[in-house]
């Protein structure tokens, strides 16, 4: 059986009476290029388990299966659960845990599953989970690598450069935890059903210290926060809005970084944001 060839997934869905369901936002692969190029993308090999989510009926579950010494696929629609285990059958390595991804402690789950071996994550992600479950990936520090296939304008947004109309907080929040690199886009007619949207695959590889030492990185991300709160008003009113600081402080605060009053949030990296946050401390 060919996981990717739309025959073969018609008569596999056909025969369990599967129905796509909208709120979970399911778009199957129907060309073969794309899980070998993400599973290849994402360093899998020897000595590495693998955490997915949504896999579907696994296409990318037997390309990871085929690299990794383990692959665990979390997934929600328990009417694949039937699905998987007849398509995931000459795959031992290859485990699926019925739950709900955004309910789990991904690091007891990394830690229960994946125990002895390197834990990196590759997914096909929803496209409705996509920003909260890439946070909690991140924040759970486990994982080596996040190589996941996303909204193309959510991929962007990770990877931007300040300056740029797609760079704002969650750019900045990726990129303090990891290193991000957009790899490839991934057209609609390569799913099934075609989404409205192109889709983009990105990994990102979580630093081993923070970019930037920080007096407090919660004042850290409580600046960010308010600086895109309303991304057209200048730091001054952002901060003072948003921020609750005092516009005498975050005067005082901007000249002693030699910055303009005028200057807006989207202008900064991660330094200048680490620089404004100890100021503001101050």
């Amino acid at each position: 059986m060919d996981l990717c060839d739309i025959k073969d997934i018609k008569a596999l869905l056909a025969r369990h009476g599967f129905h796509f369901s909208k709120s979970m936002g399911q778009n199957f692969l129907i060309e073969r290029w794309v899980p070998q190029q993400i599973a290849e993308a994402s360093g899998a090999g020897p000595g590495v388990g693998v955490l997915e989510v949504g896999p579907g009926i696994g296409p990318l579950t037997v390309q990871l299966a085929q690299r990794a010494d383990k692959v665990t696929a979390v997934e929600l629609d328990k009417s694949l659960l039937p699905i998987l285990s007849e398509t995931l059958t000459d795959f031992p390595n290859a485990e699926v845990v019925p739950s709900d991804v955004m309910k789990l402690d991904l690091k007891a789950l990394a830690a229960e599953h994946l125990a002895g071996l390197t834990p990196m994550v590759c997914a096909n992600l929803p496209y409705n989970i996509t920003t909260p479950v890439i946070t909690a990936f991140l924040e759970a520090g486990c994982f080596s690598a996040v190589t996941v296939m996303i909204q193309r304008e959510v991929a962007r947004r990770i990877c931007a450069a300040p300056g740029t109309s797609d760079y704002g907080a969650f750019s900045l929040f990726c990129q303090y935890y990891a290193e991000t690199e957009l790899l490839f886009d991934v057209p609609p007619e390569c799913f099934l059903p075609a989404p409205k949207v192109t889709s983009a695959v990105v990994r990102l590889v979580p630093r081993s210290a923070p970019p930037q030492d920080l007096v407090d990185d919660r004042t850290f991300f409580r600046v960010v926060k308010a600086s895109f709160a309303q991304r057209r008003k200048t730091l001054l009113n952002s901060l003072s809005g948003a921020g609750g600081w005092s516009k005498d402080q975050i005067r005082a605060a901007l000249a002693a970084l030699g910055l303009p009053e005028t200057i807006r949030g989207e202008r900064l990296g991660i330094p200048e944001f680490a620089a404004l946050a100890q100021a503001l401390q101050s």
